[in-house]
């Protein structure tokens, strides 16, 4: 087998293939067992239960307030399933600003994806190729951003910010969010190119091809889990970004989604229907995205535990 054969046969190859654990064989006296003959485990049930009750709550609670009116929310109280299902709320909130806010966060989102993987995916590759002494003390300095949080910094964040003529725009949301995202998607985006066997990347040497032919042609197409791994947690983090928006915009036009659900609530009153609506809208698109990419996510990061 030649070696541009190797490498298109890894490229291939199913996403996490060389990672996945194998299956387990028959016993040793040859029979397997069947299922309904295994042996149960009520404690893991019980908790299996017990998430299923925590995270199911919610989302109950969400959906069937958001298909009642305010005043069968106020009389039949929060928990009670709706006597006569309604779409009013849902109506109310997209004749209104919901569709500049939900653009406005679809914008942050895409581009901070985009940026974050054309950034992140050269330093990973650099840190998992490279030998120069440099690379690996600047490694240390980017992962010393897992321990920074944001709301240490968000006052000479804001100056900076203010300076550089970016407050109260999108970019002004988008720079610091790719910021404090990239240590992670480098650390995950190095777990995966270490899954990439060594021999590829010498095959592919001796057929004369560089480190960019290499990037392009064997990184980019073998570290598939750890992309998605890094778009789907950009993504989530990007679209409930609350920190960042508030305190760098201040105009409607620039307003997000988590910003914008403050308009349905007042000093005195809220609409809890209307505003239970617009965050299941503003919710799906993110249960969506994690729904496509869940196996990869999964993948992506376990990737690197074997070794």
């Amino acid at each position: 087998m030649t070696t541009r054969q190797e490498i298109r046969r890894a490229r291939t190859a199913p996403a996490g293939a060389h990672a996945r654990p194998a299956r387990p064989g028959p016993r040793r006296d040859g029979s397997r067992r069947p299922p309904f003959l295994r042996r149960a485990n009520p404690l893991a049930a019980l908790g299996a239960l017990a998430w299923l009750v925590v995270v199911g709550m919610p989302v109950y609670y969400l959906v069937t307030v958001s298909l009642r009116t305010r005043a069968d929310y106020l009389t039949a109280g929060p928990l009670a399933p709706p006597t006569s299902p309604t779409l009013d709320n849902y109506r109310l909130v997209l004749t209104g600003e919901f569709g500049r806010y939900f653009v406005n966060t679809a914008i942050v989102t895409v581009v901070s994806i985009a940026v974050v993987l054309a950034l992140a995916l050269p330093a990973a590759y650099a840190i998992v190729r490279g030998r120069h002494p440099l690379i690996r003390t600047g490694f240390s300095m980017m992962l010393l951003g897992l321990a920074i949080p944001s709301q240490a910094v968000i006052v000479p964040l804001y100056l900076l910010i203010t300076r550089m003529h970016m407050y109260d725009s999108l970019a002004g949301i988008i720079l610091p969010t790719v910021a404090f995202l990239l240590p992670v998607a480098v650390l995950v985006l190095t777990s995966t190119l270490r899954e990439i066997p060594n021999e590829l990347y010498e095959a592919l040497a001796l057929d004369g091809g560089g480190p960019m032919e290499a990037l392009r042609t064997l990184a980019i197409p073998l570290s598939r889990p750890g992309l998605i791994t890094v778009a789907v947690y950009v993504a989530v983090n990007a679209w409930n970004g609350f920190l960042f928006p508030l305190v760098l915009t201040q105009s409607q036009d620039q307003r997000v989604l988590t910003m914008g659900l403050w308009s349905l609530q007042g000093q005195y009153t809220s609409n809890v229907p209307a505003l239970m609506a617009a965050m299941t809208l503003s919710v799906l698109p993110v249960l969506l995205f994690y729904a496509i990419g869940r196996r990869r996510l999964v993948s992506g990061l376990t990737a690197g535990f074997g070794k």
